[in-house]
């Protein structure tokens, strides 16, 4: 089994349920930390919350942060919580559908009630799967971040099972293009001309509010712009899978960028290096689609794929911007292809750390 995670923002809140949530965290924080201190926490029932508090709180959530103590206490050795959420497991938060809309119903301090979500299509996709059976319902957590309040919800799922296959696919990712995805013969490039358009578009504007010296509009532009490149990472993410799928792929490799902030620079970026693009959070997104459909994910030591030659020559030479041209047997091609074929041969080797971590 597999398992996800969906990040689902309630839509538009009263300020009176804000105001209950924050108060559900606050009373689960105490009770978390006062669980620590309790002598006889390995034996505790949803019973031991009437020895902290007379205070309401759901009976599911007294139950969940039990079982979640007991857990962080033993396994991790908690010693305090600085924050301790409200969570449901699968009985006592339901997923409802009606209309289109769908509706997260969870017990709160006042009654059971239900709470429309905001969804995007990727998302209304696994929503669908668990009302039909498909996949399973895990816990879910009700948690707040820069004001907006959210549900993560945990879904498991068995993978489909790819056909049998020992084709393998690299991929590059760039600056000036976000990803090269090569198999076999084929190659599938994103270019990152329109979205360094667009990235220069918020950037400028941005200059122009900082001289106006509006903080929060900023703020705002910010979380506009980040909200955009997560959007796109999921549309090239799921382009890549499809393209890997339609291909008869059965392993996607690409490289362990851990820690690395790469130096390539673009005139036009006005100074954005290339850590500046959300490469994990794009490497994320493939590596959870592509388990979906059954694909193995693989990632490789990063040294000289770009640098390579078929031949096994390396050198710096051999690569100029987009052109790959073997100084020593004149092979040629397009400089980031070349390197999403050598990521799919892992030339450098498999990263040991970072597959172990996917595994």
């Amino acid at each position: 089994m597999e398992t996800l995670s969906l990040r689902l923002e309630l839509m538009k809140p009263t300020e009176t349920k804000k105001q209950m949530y924050q108060k559900m965290t606050e009373l689960n924080t105490s009770f978390s930390n006062w669980l620590l201190r309790y002598e006889e926490l390995s034996k505790a029932t949803s019973k031991v919350y009437k020895l902290f508090s007379q205070e309401k709180l759901p009976s599911a959530v007294v139950n969940q942060t039990i079982r979640e103590v007991k857990s962080k206490k033993k396994n991790q050795k908690a010693k305090t919580f600085r924050r301790f959420w409200c969570s449901f497991n699968n009985q006592n938060l339901a997923i409802e559908k009606e209309n289109g809309l769908y509706k997260l119903s969870f017990p709160t301090l006042e009654k059971r009630i239900g709470v429309p979500v905001i969804t995007e299509v990727y998302q209304q996709h696994w929503l669908d799967k668990i009302l039909s059976g498909q996949a399973k319902q895990g816990a879910a957590e009700l948690y707040e971040k820069k004001g907006k309040w959210y549900i993560s919800l945990s879904i498991s799922f068995e993978p489909e099972r790819a056909a049998s296959s020992s084709k393998v696919m690299g991929i590059d990712v760039g600056l000036n293009y976000l990803a090269v995805a090569s198999v076999g013969t084929k190659t599938l490039f994103f270019r990152g001309n329109e979205a360094a358009f667009i990235r220069r578009t918020f950037s400028s504007r941005r200059k122009k509010l900082g001289k106006l010296k509006l903080l929060p509009v900023i703020k705002k532009s910010k979380n506009k712009e980040s909200q955009w490149m997560k959007n796109l990472n999921h549309k090239m993410s799921r382009q890549i899978v499809h393209f890997a799928a339609e291909n008869g792929v059965h392993c996607i490799r690409m490289e362990d960028l851990t820690g690395i902030r790469r130096k390539a620079k673009s005139k036009k970026e006005a100074g954005r290096n290339l850590h500046s693009w959300s490469h994990y959070q794009l490497q994320t997104f493939i590596e959870y689609k592509a388990k979906m459909a059954g694909i193995q994910v693989e990632y490789v030591n990063p040294h000289h794929t770009s640098q390579t030659c078929k031949c096994g020559h390396v050198d710096k030479k051999n690569r100029k911007r987009h052109t790959f041209s073997c100084i020593k047997c004149q092979y040629t091609l397009h400089a980031d292809a070349n390197a999403a074929i050598n990521i799919s041969k892992a030339i450098s080797g498999l990263s040991k750390k970072k597959n172990k971590q996917a595994a």
